[in-house]
């Protein structure tokens, strides 16, 4: 089929990606039970790039299944940007044309070590802008599915009942004090960059500090995207991750009334310049590597928490 404007319905997009990602839901369940007896075996051998950034036999299978699926669909024409193709130097640049952004597993850390906070996160975006976002969590048994102007749900498969984001009435957004936040270590490990994550998480945890209520780090970008949507964490910030980390969760997010940032300078400046532009995810924001995310709520809280959690943290280069 092929993708020109004429034939975009994005509902039929969204609901033919709800099918795919199931379908790569299986080759992830499949694939974990090989992973277990290859473990048992020889670890060394699943380990691609390092210790703390894994990539497995199964995320390569798993983008090949979806990339053949989405181009056999879509026609040679349609843009795929993935974690492996992007590895293997593939053009990873937003334009006119209809484009999937696929992070196979996301959270391949806690694949490994069956930790059931792994996903497979598929975001599509037409003419430079996200259209449609799935991430379906096969060890959870949750599908999350956003689609730009219709909403964004919650789906548990086994009763196949969507149910709309967030999953109660928002309440008033805390200050930053009675928060419960998203944080992770990430894979990038230099010292400067683990000292100023550490002095954030310091700064965030210490009384003599901006104390949050409770800092939580999943693993997953997009599983933390999705749980900011339903409601059940205020804020989600992390650098160093990639499009294909978060691509879905932003369209999650920003349709269940959530404000999706980039870098602390950008956010700051677009709020000193009264906030219009704030919220926008433009090529610029979904490709910056800097990404901060706030729960549905009104847009003063909003902008209120961005402001106070951006003026605590230490930020660092991606």
């Amino acid at each position: 089929m092929s993708s020109s404007s004429s034939s975009i319905d994005p509902q039929q997009v969204l609901e033919w990606t709800i099918s795919l990602a199931k379908q790569a839901g299986s080759v992830i369940s499949k694939g974990r039970e090989t992973l277990r007896d290859d473990i048992a075996k020889d670890y060394d051998s699943i380990i691609k790039k390092n210790s703390s950034d894994l990539v497995t036999k199964t995320d390569q299978d798993t983008e090949a299944f979806v990339k053949k699926a989405i181009l056999d669909k879509w026609g040679p024409e349609t843009k795929f940007i993935g974690e492996e193709s992007y590895a293997a130097g593939e053009e990873n640049v937003l334009d006119d044309a209809l484009t999937f952004i696929v992070d196979p597993i996301d959270g391949t850390t806690n694949f490994t070590h069956a930790f059931p906070f792994f996903c497979i996160s598929i975001a599509v975006a037409y003419k430079s802008q996200l259209l449609a976002g799935v991430v379906y969590a096969p060890f959870l048994d949750r599908l999350y599915t956003g689609l730009a102007g219709q909403g964004s749900y919650l789906i548990t498969p086994s009763d196949g009942t969507p149910r709309k984001l967030p999953l109660q009435k928002p309440l008033p957004l805390p200050s930053l004090k009675q928060a419960l936040i998203a944080l992770e270590w990430g894979s990038d490990r230099k010292h400067e960059t683990v000292e100023r994550k550490a002095r954030t998480m310091e700064k965030l945890a210490s009384q003599r500090g901006n104390m949050v209520q409770g800092i939580r780090s999943i693993g997953s970008a997009a599983l933390s995207c999705c749980f900011v949507a339903e409601g059940s964490m205020d804020l989600y910030h992390e650098i160093g991750c990639w499009a294909w980390d978060i691509g879905a969760g932003f369209t999650i997010i920003n349709e269940a009334g959530g404000l999706t940032v980039g870098s602390k300078d950008d956010t700051l400046s677009k709020i000193k310049a009264n906030g219009k532009e704030l919220g926008i995810v433009t090529p610029q924001v979904l490709q910056g590597r800097k990404y901060c995310v706030v729960r549905g709520a009104e847009r003063d809280d909003q902008v209120g928490l961005l402001k106070e959690f951006f003026e605590a943290m230490d930020e660092w280069e991606a």
